[in-house]
Formats: structure tokens, C-alpha cells, sequence
């Protein structure tokens, strides 16, 4: 959301919606997100048939056929054709609303399997947009918006980016840690932790699906051939063809059994469940679950977990999982010794933290940090600006790479000094001297932790460097950067004091005897 053309007609859907009598900001963010959907699945439909005819394979679009009410006569029922996006927003206002009404939002209700998350999440939502007016001025809106998006020609996350920017609109964004973590922090961390083919990923604080987004987009990538892929808006190389993807049975891992994410807010399972539909999962499994709680056990399940857990917030001690080793309230605790719980034996993850937990000397905070490194390969620290999630917390955090069952021999450590971005509330592009965007450390991290084993950096007074276990522990499983980061400290030699005073009174006659010539003058 870099675009401030985008912003400005975001701004307009989202005055449009107030002005029109949805006053709640949860049901206006909704009932947008369900039409940016409706406006996608048309623009994946299309996609998805014309990557079909370049790859010679067969595509059954979601638009083929008629779609019937239950209980409907077939001679009744619609062509699938006209609940497009593309056709359906044509209409005039009044039949396109009453289309909506009754075709085109059951029609989307009935897109996932049966007894899927999304059929089971999607069946209390409900279509509230009050008039014929409003639905026409919001289809109109998010129609400018793509063409905006056509016009960059970049790949983006677009429901994504929109959701993130309607939430600053918010007065509660931020609050217990629900807010959108940034798209190149999470392609970052998901370049550091490589998913692959055959994983089991997933995100047990997942919100709108971010992480899950990113690896299938990584993965994908894996499978396009160089001639169709692209860098990002963060420099990232990424493409969606798969057309080295030619395995059925991968494809049905793939779409089916590979993402599953979890959250406690009904509004955000809905939107991540439709956000990687969106983009093509056919089938994600994100549901309702507490994972800190009694009664989520999936211990040595995944191959991968990305996450940035909740921050802030206590959970009833009577609620928490009797499992746990880590004996406190603290959520980001929880979340990592859950996260460790979760993962196979050799599966890897990839968490934000707040920097807090890298040092706190409590009990619970060690117990932590030695199951990070006693019971897992803790492989990297990375420690992120304070301003990277602003405008919503200004709170310094840290990413950890751990793989579980592992050993850790030495820890790697990076200090970022900036991501690309301001660190202001404004978070606006950097870009360097001749005009170019300035990504910061986000490819350099990426550069040296894959090369970490051949540098072997050990010099303290830089950004990054190794830092061996037994030095860790005696330091009680510290692992903040600056408590082994070396300062170098430069001689500044003054001028002798007589010296200065002496420049200082030959000043001091000049300028008399230039007032003096003044007053001569007058």
C-alpha cells in the first residue's frame, strides 16, 4: 500500500461505506473483503485458464455450469457465467444488488468442499451491504483500484495490502497484538526458512493467512520457470506459473494438505480462508482453535511454523495447556514453547518476538530460551528495528530460526539497522541517492545467514557474527545482541585548551574592530 493513489481510493471505498450507513468499521472491513474476493476468484478464474492453454493442461473453472438454490428446479437455476465479477458488475444497480442478494453471495458461501473451514466458517456470513447505491459505488471503487494495481504490473498481495491499510483506519489496529505483520519482513523470514513440496505449515496465530500466503508463493516459485517470474515490490524474485509443477499428486498435497492455521477471532479466519483461496490453495485448513489452551494437543505435527504470535495479553492459568513446562501467563512465551510442541522432529521455525524475550531474567523467560537451545538447533537472532510495526506498536522485536531436535553448537546474530522503510508512523520507501529503492538489510540478512558456515563471521564490532553456545549459557541463555557486540570506540584528540582561547580572543578583537569601522560610518 505504498501507492498513494491506491490509498486514496481506499479512503473513499471506506467513506463510502460510512456515509452509507455501515458506521461499524468490523462490518464495513467485511463486507469489502467479501467483495475484493468476489473481484479475485474472477481474476484467478481467468489466470487459471489462460496458464491451463500455455501449459497444455485441463482447468475446470469455478464458473462453469449453473448454479441452483438447494432445493431449487434445474430450469431455475443461473449460469455460473453471470455471477462473474466481470459480468455481473455491469448491471444496472438495482439488478445487481438483488443479484448479489440472491445468487452471487450464496453462490460464494458453496465454493469450499463440504465440511471444509470454509463452508463451516462460511456459513454465518452474511451479505449487509443496505442499498443498490452503495454495492455500485463499492464495485465501481475496488474496479479503480485494480486498475491501479494493473497499471504497477507487480505481484502483490492485493486483499492483503487493502485489508492492512483499512485496519490503520481502525481505532482498535493494534490492540493485543492483532495487526498485519509487513509483507517483506514475512517474505524475509520465509526465505530464511525455505518450505517445501510436502510440508506441513503452519501458523497457530495466523490472522489473515500472511505466512501461509508467503510460503505458497515461495514455494510456487520453486516450480516456475526464469522467463515467468518477476521481482516483487520488495525485490523479491517471485512467480505463480508452476509450470515445472507437474506432478498430480504434488499439486494435490499441495492445494489440500500442506497450509493449516489457527485463530480465535472469527473475522480473521474467514478473511485468511478466503485470502488463500484467492490465490489458489483450493483447500485451506484454518479454523477456530486456541492453541494455548487445554484443548489443542498437535504436538509433532509440522514441518514448518510461521508465526507472529500475539505480543501483549495473559491467558486464566486455568485455561492454558497443562503440557506447557514454561510456568506463566505470558502469551509470546506460551507461543513459543507451543510453536516447539507442534513441530516435528527436524521441522523448522520461523517467529517474530518481542526483543524482551531474549533477555528477561525471570524463570519462565530462561526455560524458554534453553528449550530454544538445548532441545533445538537455535540457528539465528535476528533483531528488528523498533519501528518496523508502526503505526500500530512501536514495541522492538526479533525474529528466531530454530529447527527442533537439533543441536546448537553457535547462534548467528544480525542486527538490522532498517528494512527499506522509514521508521516513522508514515513507514514511507527509502530510496538511495540515484532513485532506486533502498531495501536496507532485508537481502543482506537473507545473503549472509544462507552463507553463515562459509564466512564464519566472528568479528564483534560488525552486524552480524557467531556466537558459541557455552558463552550463551553462561550468560544465562542470553540472547540479546548487544550483550556480545563489541563497541569500537574511536580517539578524539581536543586542541589544548590556551589554544582555544586564544582562537576564541582573536575573534573576539576582529569583531570589535569591524563594530568599530561601522560606528565610523554612520
Amino acid at each position: 500500500m505504498d501507492n498513494q493513489e491506491i490509498k486514496s481510493k481506499v479512503n473513499e471505498l471506506w467513506d463510502k461505506f460510512w456515509s452509507g450507513g455501515l458506521s461499524n468499521p468490523i462490518d464495513a472491513i467485511q463486507q469489502i473483503t467479501y467483495l475484493l474476493f468476489m473481484k479475485q476468484l474472477d481474476e484467478n478464474d481467468q489466470k487459471r485458464q489462460g496458464d491451463a492453454e500455455y501449459l497444455k493442461t485441463t482447468y475446470k473453472s469455478i464458473f462453469e455450469g449453473k448454479f441452483l438454490i438447494p432445493g431449487e428446479e434445474e430450469e431455475k437455476g443461473i449460469a455460473k457465467e453471470e455471477l462473474r465479477w466481470k459480468n455481473f458488475s455491469r448491471k444496472p444497480s438495482e439488478e445487481m444488488y438483488q443479484l448479489m442478494q440472491t445468487r452471487i453471495f450464496p453462490f460464494i458461501k458453496t465454493l469450499g468442499e463440504t465440511d471444509s473451514p470454509f463452508a463451516k466458517h462460511m456459513d454465518n456470513a452474511v451479505f449487509i451491504i443496505p442499498k443498490p447505491s452503495l454495492l455500485t459505488e463499492a464495485v465501481k471503487k475496488i474496479n479503480e483500484i485494480y486498475e491501479v494495481l494493473y497499471a504497477q504490473d507487480r505481484f502483490v498481495d492485493a486483499q492483503g495490502d487493502i485489508y492492512e491499510y483499512l485496519l490503520q483506519q481502525l481505532s482498535t489496529a493494534g490492540k493485543n497484538g492483532q495487526f498485519r505483520t509487513p509483507t517483506h519482513i514475512i517474505e524475509m523470514l520465509v526465505e530464511m526458512v525455505k518450505p517445501q513440496v510436502g510440508n506441513k505449515i503452519a501458523d497457530p496465530a495466523c490472522g489473515t493467512a500472511g505466512f501461509l500466503l508467503a510460503a505458497y508463493q515461495y514455494i510456487l516459485t520453486q516450480f516456475t520457470s526464469p522467463e515467468h517470474q518477476a521481482l516483487d515490490n520488495y525485490g523479491f524474485t517471485r512467480g505463480t506459473l508452476a509450470d515445472r509443477l507437474v506432478d498430480d499428486a504434488s499439486k494435490e498435497v499441495l492445494n489440500k494438505n500442506t497450509f493449516y492455521g489457527f485463530d480465535i477471532d472469527q473475522n480473521m479466519i474467514r478473511i485468511g480462508l478466503m485470502n488463500l483461496m484467492m490465490h489458489g490453495i483450493e483447500h485451506p485448513n484454518i479454523d477456530y482453535t486456541d492453541t494455548l489452551s487445554k484443548f489443542y494437543n498437535e504436538d509433532n505435527e509440522y514441518h514448518v511454523v510461521l508465526a507472529n504470535p500475539p505480543f501483549t495479553g495473559s491467558l486464566d492459568k486455568a485455561e492454558i495447556n497443562e503440557s506447557f513446562t514454561t510456568d506463566t501467563k505470558k502469551t509470546e512465551l506460551l507461543f513459543l514453547e507451543r510453536i516447539y510442541k507442534m513441530l516435528r522432529m527436524g521441522g523448522t521455525a520461523g517467529v517474530i518476538i518481542p526483543q524482551g524475550v531474549l533477555f528477561g531474567s525471570g524463570k519462565a523467560f530462561q526455560n524458554v530460551r534453553s528449550i530454544l537451545m538445548d532441545k533445538c538447533e537455535l540457528k539465528a537472532v535476528v533483531n528488528l528495528p523498533s519501528g518496523v510495526f508502526k503505526p500500530y506498536a512501536g514495541v522492538a522485536t526479533a525474529i528466531l530460526i530454530f529447527t527442533k531436535g537439533g543441536e546448537t553448537e553457535r547462534v548467528w546474530f544480525y542486527d538490522m539497522e532498517h528494512d527499506g522503510k522509514t521508521l516513522d508512523d508514515k513507514r514511507n520507501d527509502r530510496f538511495d541517492r540515484e532513485g532506486k529503492r533502498d531495501f536496507g538489510d532485508i537481502h543482506k540478512i537473507i545473503e549472509h545467514y544462507n552463507n553463515r558456515e562459509q564466512e564464519n563471521p566472528t568479528d564483534r564490532t560488525k552486524r552480524y557474527f557467531y556466537v558459541p553456545k557455552q558463552e550463551l549459557i553462561e550468560k544465562g541463555y542470553d540472547l540479546s545482541f548487544n550483550r556480545y557486540r563489541k563497541e569500537v570506540y574511536e580517539e578524539i584528540i581536543l586542541r589544548p585548551t590556551t589554544e582555544i582561547m586564544s582562537d576564541l580572543k582573536t575573534k573576539q578583537d576582529n569583531i570589535a574592530t569591524l563594530i568599530n569601522e561601522l560606528e565610523k560610518m554612520l
